[in-house]
């Protein structure tokens, strides 16, 4: 989780670069808006599935948010409908209702941050307790993508959870939102991103990070964040993460 407290004279557009994570985001006041490449914009409190294609947001002056970033197994149980909110943006009621604006009444009104964060937490616990959780060779197949940063075959995985390949491939995208190859992609990218955001060059973040060659990073790049590998180095998007920000 992360707070963002924005007291400029002003709005700024910022640009989604998506991690391999489903992110909740929110509105604690001032009115964030958030849409996506397809057009469509929400005001508020919104949920980011995988990949969000061209996502961007906007907050006006003196905006407050909070953001989650849920690993899609965990998003699965508390949203209850992760597959559905793979590559879109949608609205927090939606999915909550009434409990979504209790929770940004709460946040408002909460003394600090460790407070707003020991809510969040609390509501996500709850619905963790109440919900239905993923198989656990889903969770399994997810964990040992992240553990290999999106260099295990799909083949592998299937027989290490002893499915088959078309069974794990089925259940994965039903559960996680996406296929197990295009999760792998968006765990390789999110390394890259990561090691492109510190200084290194494109060369080598490619060959460190699984690509075939630099033209490859080139297109995935582009396929999540639309920029090009020199344009996502500069943009501060980990702006709240020790890569970026060691020892803060």
């Amino acid at each position: 989780m992360a707070g963002f407290s924005d007291q400029t004279t002003g709005p700024d557009d910022v640009r989604v670069v998506p991690p391999p994570a489903v992110m909740v985001v929110v509105d604690i006041g001032g009115g964030l808006l958030v849409g996506d490449a397809s057009g469509r914009e929400q005001r508020g409190s919104v949920v980011a599935g995988l990949a969000p294609v061209g996502a961007a947001g906007r907050g006006p002056e003196n905006f407050e948010c909070l953001q989650m970033r849920l690993s899609p197994v965990v998003a699965h149980t508390v949203l209850g409908a992760c597959a559905e909110l793979s590559g879109t943006v949608v609205a927090l009621d939606d999915l909550w209702g009434r409990e979504a604006v209790r929770l940004q009444e709460q946040l408002l009104a909460a003394a600090s941050w460790q407070d707003r964060f020991a809510l969040a937490e609390g509501v996500l616990v709850r619905r963790q307790e109440t919900s239905r959780a993923v198989d656990p060779e889903v969770a399994f197949a997810w964990r040992q993508l992240v553990a290999s940063q999106g260099q295990v075959r799909v083949e592998l995985l299937a027989a290490e959870a002893g499915w088959s390949r078309k069974r794990l491939w089925s259940r994965f995208r039903s559960q996680i939102g996406v296929t197990p190859k295009r999760a792998a992609r968006l765990v390789r990218f999110d390394r890259a991103a990561r090691l492109l955001a510190v200084g290194r060059s494109a060369a080598s973040v490619a060959a460190d990070s699984g690509y075939a060659d630099q033209s490859h990073l080139h297109r995935d790049v582009l396929a999540f964040a639309g920029m090009t590998p020199a344009a996502m180095a500069v943009t501060p998007f980990l702006a709240v993460d020790d890569v970026a920000w060691p020892g803060a």
